[in-house]
């Protein structure tokens, strides 16, 4: 605690006011802090959860102003996608029917320290929590620990990292489905197929691409590690690669992406250097979210049962918050292929 006054440990519960002094900040500050507002800097964020930490502050509410509906906590840290808004919606459709609040949080910093976390966790507690579900986001291990020490059961839907064991972990048959997509465009007769791929830590990228390898591998090709990218599951990222891969002298002829924004960042470079889909080029992506229907040409993708996990790991947390044990750490929804007008025969040389 560089900054701020130290707090003179009083047999008296320490407040809201003695956090705010300690750390230098307003009493706003360290409510805001507490209450995962995004309003406020990384750094000073974790100053004042570890002032937290080190006064032994814990979150309380008066008797009549505890909450008096049980809050589920969801943990993200992008919306704007069509996957993190179809899974949320069905999480937010799934609480409702229990009767439980939706509260949506940004992720802690990855580094965040014991205590940090320890008062992290506590805000959630304070809150009315009873579980969290974390969305396509790396969980620190601290915080994992913290709520195991607190009994908040966390649930993770593919999650950046390997799955921890400490929490439960809901995703599809991500390996079976990308080798679907990429046996499809081999039956095609494609040869040349090159991999555009999410974050080399995404579990379910690495999952995706162990697919693609095993679809090939069975059919008799090398893998080409000139045709194998690895990045953001963004359009610019499907652009960026799309355009690198498809001006090499060697280009591939089907592209099999991580998900559906990279596969439309690839027919996005296929139409700004003028080559025909499924013509010239075939693509797939996998996800098969709503945009999938409506761009030109309809993208071939393989399905998973988004609103499905979503469902599922609100059931899930739930269940274990009353005690329950689920009886698996690893859940997978069954994944598969719907072929549109974005895959065709290898073009004729």
């Amino acid at each position: 605690m560089a900054k701020g006054t130290p707090v003179n440990r009083r047999s008296e519960r320490v407040t809201l006011a003695d956090v705010a002094l300690a750390a230098g900040v307003s009493q706003a500050t360290v409510s805001k802090v507490l209450n995962g507002r995004s309003d406020v800097s990384a750094g000073t964020r974790e100053h004042v959860l570890e002032v937290v930490a080190a006064t032994g502050y814990r979150p309380t509410t008066p008797r009549h102003d505890r909450p008096r509906t049980r809050s589920l906590v969801t943990v993200l840290d992008f919306v704007a996608s069509p996957y993190a808004g179809t899974v949320l919606q069905e999480i937010l459709a799934a609480a409702t029917e229990a009767a439980t609040e939706l509260v949506v949080r940004l992720p802690p910093e990855p580094s965040i320290g014991a205590g940090a976390a320890r008062a992290w966790v506590d805000g959630l507690l304070a809150a009315g929590a009873v579980g969290v579900i974390e969305l396509a986001v790396a969980v620190p291990d601290a915080v994992l620990t913290a709520a195991g020490d607190r009994e908040l059961p966390v649930v993770t839907i593919d999650p950046i990292g390997t799955a921890d064991a400490r929490a439960v972990n809901i995703g599809a048959t991500n390996w079976a489905g990308a080798r679907s997509a990429t046996e499809h465009v081999i039956r095609l007769g494609h040869r040349r197929i090159a991999w555009i791929g999410g974050p080399p830590d995404s579990a379910p990228s690495a999952e995706r691409f162990q697919g693609y390898r095993a679809a090939l591998d069975e059919a008799g090709l090398a893998a080409d590690p000139a045709l194998v990218r690895h990045d953001a599951f963004t359009v610019e990222a499907g652009f960026r690669h799309g355009r690198e891969l498809l001006t090499l002298a060697a280009a591939p002829t089907a592209v099999v992406a991580g998900n559906d924004e990279i596969a439309i960042g690839v027919l996005a470079a296929a139409k700004e250097l003028g080559l025909d889909v499924p013509g010239r080029l075939s693509v797939t992506g996998f996800d098969d979210t709503s945009q999938t229907e409506w761009i030109s040409p309809g993208l071939t993708s393989v399905r998973q049962p988004l609103a499905g996990m979503g469902r599922m790991a609100v059931e899930t947390v739930l269940s274990m918050a009353k005690g329950a044990r689920p009886a698996s750490r690893h859940l997978q929804l069954a994944t598969a292929l719907t072929v549109r007008d974005s895959t065709g025969p290898v073009p004729a040389a």
